[in-house]
């Protein structure tokens, strides 16, 4: 992987991460577009660079995040579902990750859904307290992000509408779910790829580009919350579904055209 490949899924890692449009599915795409080859080592750097995202996260909420025990604990039972279900069904979702029609039909059914999801959802209550009950719901929601193209973002954000809290205390919970839900993940992947027989030196001659990555996607992860938390609270979701579904379309038209956008 060279410097500019690592900017470039960098970048789109840190916009699209905590926007409901699917960080892995945009990847995918922008990987098959470079014409990336899928070696474990680029695995492991899409799921790496979310430390730099995770960071984001604590730097801007940092006087939110450093909580009481109860916090984490809420944030323990939302993070559980997803840990049990990706550790038994790890092979079968880096299966998925290399398919660009996945992304493209879940681009689209998530965009078609997300037109909906004021009208259906936005209906907060008072009581905007996280409890068990709402951890946990928000925490099932959240496995179906497994699926790439369906944006982990939307699945949390949604789920904490479901259970009547505000767009932006949903997406908060959202970005402070990501935080060991992500962390999870990249630890996960990176100790997969150490304990490969040629793991770390594979990572020893990249390391230059993983920190380049994690840089990059911090500062943009930073920007894009800022961002979407104002937006989101202003506009709903409308946008990011039309947005999906053009770009869902447009690469299921291209497929059908016989142009080749698998992930080499």
């Amino acid at each position: 992987m060279s410097i500019f490949e690592s900017i470039v899924i960098a970048i789109v890692e840190g916009i699209t991460e905590f926007l409901p449009v699917s960080s892995t599915g945009h990847m995918i795409i922008a990987q098959s577009l470079l014409g990336m080859e899928s070696t474990e080592f680029v695995k492991a750097f899409t799921v790496n660079i979310q430390f730099g995202a995770i960071l984001s996260v604590i730097v801007l909420y940092w006087k939110r995040f450093f909580q009481t025990l109860d916090f984490y604990l809420k944030l323990l039972v939302a993070f559980l579902p997803a840990a049990v279900i990706g550790f038994l069904a790890s092979d079968y979702i880096d299966a998925m990750l290399e398919s660009v029609q996945v992304v493209a039909v879940m681009l689209v059914i998530g965009g078609v859904l997300m037109l909906f999801v004021d009208k259906w959802f936005n209906k907060p209550d008072e009581n905007q307290e996280m409890d068990w009950k709402r951890a946990l719901k928000i925490g099932f929601f959240q496995c179906i992000a497994m699926i790439p193209g369906v944006s982990r973002s939307m699945a949390t954000i949604v789920g904490g509408m479901t259970t009547k809290l505000t767009r932006k205390n949903a997406a908060e919970f959202s970005f402070f779910l990501a935080v060991p839900t992500m962390a999870a993940a990249s630890g996960y992947k990176l100790l997969k790829l150490l304990m490969e027989p040629s793991g770390v030196q594979l990572l020893a001659d990249n390391l230059t580009v993983l920190i380049i990555g994690n840089v990059v996607a911090f500062i943009v992860a930073m920007a894009a919350i800022k961002f979407f938390i104002g937006f989101l609270t202003k506009y709903g979701f409308k946008v990011f579904g039309y947005y999906r579904i053009v770009v869902g379309v447009v690469l299921l038209v291209l497929l059908a055209l016989g142009i080749d956008l698998k992930v080499i």
